[in-house]
């Protein structure tokens, strides 16, 4: 059973977002925004400006007092020490923000929009230092972790794309419609009217491995190899679209929700962490040790797919109800899962020990 927070919105939760000191922030529609303590209880709330709907919140991992927020096209920076008025504001978005990355050293931030424009804010000189772009709704961007100037993205394009700050193109892109046929020339006719939208990514600890979450209710490890990423792992739990995925901070332990209403817990580890010492060496190890008639081009994602259909859930959450946001927090000493939905609540499922 679910632990329910209630009392700190009065309207659906949109995002969510925990910081080092246990502290947890969530922001729904209407511009609400609250703080919670461990325990669930309301620890602060504020009406940001307009009432836009609150997309997305991410704590400073240099700073935990400072959060950032995105509400409509705007970006607020609040501390949480004295949540009144913003501390700054930000507009350089022309459309509703969608996701939100700040990188570890604090240097650069993230916002993706419905144009599909991901707008990197220099936040030493205040200003925008690119400006990067998917063709369609950029749902998705994450800065990966020990790599401050890198970062993914993904979107309602079908497409997850690598990029370097120090350039304006994208590093290495990947179609997931286009990565399915090449898999699959009798994919099912299910495929061609459910494409898979990319709605979710999320960066592991390690910063070389991460996952995608998409309309297709696929979930998709990929592996970054120097300047380019390849498909490590497909499985698939969740009956509709995956909203979102989130590793855990330790080991390879990935939380997804769906449009389904379930959030699953999954062990990736023993498929990629094996790899982790050598990824180059071990991938031409795996690929001289695949079959000539099994290859396309190089790649390995029907054997991959094929071989990995085994990957099973090692956690079922029958939530119940549409996800919009998932976050992990140590609450009294043990990791908590915290869900989002269409409710004014969020919901508190303890997880296992890794």
């Amino acid at each position: 059973m679910a632990d329910k927070w209630t009392g700190g919105h009065s309207s659906s939760i949109l995002c969510l977002n925990a910081n080092t000191e246990g502290l947890v922030a969530s922001g729904a529609e209407r511009g609400e925004l609250t703080l919670w303590d461990g325990g669930g209880t309301p620890a602060g709330q504020v009406q940001l400006p307009k009432a836009d709907d609150v997309t997305s919140v991410v704590f400073s991992a240099h700073h935990p007092t400072r959060l950032y927020t995105s509400h409509g096209e705007t970006i607020s920076l609040l501390d949480v020490r004295s949540l009144k008025e913003p501390v700054e504001r930000f507009n350089v978005n022309e459309e509703e923000i969608n996701c939100l990355s700040v990188n570890e050293t604090e240097s650069f931030l993230a916002a993706a929009d419905d144009s599909g424009a991901i707008k990197i804010m220099d936040l030493e000189n205040k200003k925008v230092s690119r400006s990067l772009r998917h063709s369609n709704i950029c749902s998705s961007v994450v800065f990966r972790p020990q790599r401050p100037q890198s970062l993914v993205s993904c979107g309602l394009d079908m497409q997850v794309m690598l990029w370097n700050l120090q350039k304006a193109r994208p590093l290495w892109t990947t179609n997931l419609q286009e990565c399915d046929t090449e898999e699959d020339s009798t994919q099912s006719a299910g495929q061609f009217f459910n494409p898979p939208l990319a709605h979710s990514l999320s960066v592991a600890s390690c910063g070389n491995i991460f996952g995608c979450g998409a309309q297709d209710g696929k979930v998709r490890i990929f592996r970054v190899i120097g300047v380019k990423f390849e498909r490590e792992l497909e499985f698939q739990g969740h009956s509709l679209g995956v909203s979102q995925v989130l590793f855990m901070p330790e080991a390879y332990w990935l939380l997804t929700g769906g449009n389904d209403g379930k959030v699953l817990l999954w062990d990736v580890s023993s498929e990629v962490g094996k790899q982790q010492k050598s990824p180059a060496k071990s991938l031409q190890r795996r690929k001289a040790q695949v079959p000539a008639s099994t290859k396309k081009d190089g790649k390995l994602n029907k054997v991959a797919s094929n071989e990995h259909a085994r990957v099973l859930p090692k956690l079922t959450i029958e939530h119940g109800e549409k996800v919009n946001w998932i976050s992990c927090a140590e609450i009294k000493g043990s990791k908590r899962a915290l869900v989002a939905d269409q409710s004014s609540s969020v919901s508190v499922y303890p997880l296992p020990e890794p």
